[in-house]
């Protein structure tokens, strides 16, 4: 009896210890984005290794972007976990009443930090002591906290996409001391052939195949490193059919010498210039509601609640917002036929993609906000959250196998 408590016992020590280790062993994260790669595009288009992937690991039915459905604000929101009225990239162009209306067009944070707030991953990873890298992650090459990621690249649309696969890979074929534990790119053709041509296009359905092939390659070459390396691929929005022969012209608008309009597309954020008075703004935003005929809605307070998009200096004094296929233009028809940055829709929607040993096999969640990848990957590197985030993670720890990780 005495043999049989002492086996199980010993038994039950090894399990244990082998669970800790486990738990403890380092894990690495490349984080990849595929920009504009909506939802449905693995089955829409074909892509066989995104699907492969999505299969053996884990895979969110939608991803769900903040508001606006836009590049910069849901790249940033995914690497801070901040919605983009806290981290400050409210949309990929706007202005600032604090800066008397000066204006962020994207990747200016580069030469100005002060448009960008939160903790990055590659930051709050370099914080605690391991090194990160980033290849054209937007705004990556920015000074959030004063710092970059150990190693990244400037921004440059002469950049070959199999470069910076391999150049993820000699990173983390580096010495360990050198090594990066975190890792984000970024790839926008899929975005820029929706754009020009639409969803539902050949060039798009091409290039989706093209990224399709190219991961397959990163996960293939990332798996025969002798690290434990997950690969968690995102995209930051869906895309929306635009039909030129509904573009709003502003010009049929009613104008107003006291407002600065920036035009995003789906959205317009007007701005009230420094002597426009409170009334001024009411009676403006009365008149374009008068002149809308059901083509644009003039947002009300309630609805920003409800968007998250209701503080600061950013969001402009009104915007107008209108729904796919329409758009609006500053002249003629729009040039473009597909795009996004509407309010959630299905077409909207984002992909999210994880495989790696820190991830559970064969699980589908019906939808994770995108808000809650930076808190799972921070868990998943054994990293502190330094800063409080608007994400909590909910949405994606059911997805994680490894409880505890340590670095």
């Amino acid at each position: 009896m005495k043999y049989v408590f002492l086996k199980a016992m010993i038994l039950a020590s090894l399990v244990l210890t082998s669970h800790l280790a486990f738990a403890a062993k380092e894990q690495t994260v490349v984080l990849v984005s595929i920009d504009g790669f909506r939802w449905d595009y693995i089955e829409k288009h074909g892509a066989p290794n995104l699907k492969a992937m999505a299969e053996k690991g884990v895979r969110a039915q939608k991803l769900i972007p903040v508001y606006p459905t836009k590049t910069f604000p849901n790249h940033i929101s995914i690497v801070t976990g901040l919605l983009p009225v806290n981290h400050g990239i409210v949309d990929n162009k706007f202005c600032d009443k604090a800066r008397n209306n000066e204006c962020y067009s994207m990747g200016k944070a580069l030469g100005d930090s002060t448009w960008v707030k939160g903790i990055p991953l590659w930051n709050l990873a370099k914080m605690q002591g391991l090194k990160s890298a980033a290849y054209f992650w937007p705004e990556s090459d920015a000074r959030f906290n004063g710092m970059t990621p150990d190693y990244f690249y400037h921004y440059s649309k002469h950049s070959e996409y199999q470069g910076r696969v391999d150049q993820i890979i000699q990173w983390l074929s580096l010495p360990k001391a050198q090594r990066p534990r975190f890792v984000a790119s970024y790839f926008s053709l899929v975005d820029s052939m929706g754009h020009e041509f639409g969803p539902d296009a050949p060039q798009t359905r091409d290039a989706v195949k093209q990224l399709d092939t190219l991961m397959g390659q990163l996960q293939a070459r990332l798996s025969k490193l002798e690290q434990d390396v997950n690969l968690v691929i995102v995209s930051d929005h869906g895309m929306a059919v635009v039909d030129p022969d509904k573009s709003i012209l502003l010009n049929t608008l009613p104008s107003d010498d006291g407002f600065i309009v920036k035009n995003t597309g789906p959205r317009l954020l007007i701005y009230a210039k420094p002597e426009t008075s409170a009334a001024d703004i009411a009676n403006y935003k009365a008149r374009l509601r008068d002149a809308a005929n059901g083509r644009y809605t003039v947002l009300t307070d309630e609805q920003l609640a409800g968007y998250h998009y209701n503080k600061g200096s950013r969001v402009g004094d009104i915007i107008a917002q209108t729904n796919a296929p329409a758009v609006f233009t500053s002249k003629g028809k729009s040039t473009y036929v597909g795009t996004h940055g509407y309010a959630y829709t299905d077409d909207m929607a984002a992909t999210f993609i994880a495989t790696g040993p820190a991830f559970k096999q064969g699980v589908s969640l019906e939808k994770v906000n995108n808000l809650d990848i930076y808190p799972v990957l921070a868990k998943v590197m054994g990293l502190k959250l330094l800063n409080k985030v608007d994400g909590d993670g909910k949405t994606l720890m059911p997805a994680i196998k490894q409880k505890v990780v340590v670095h």
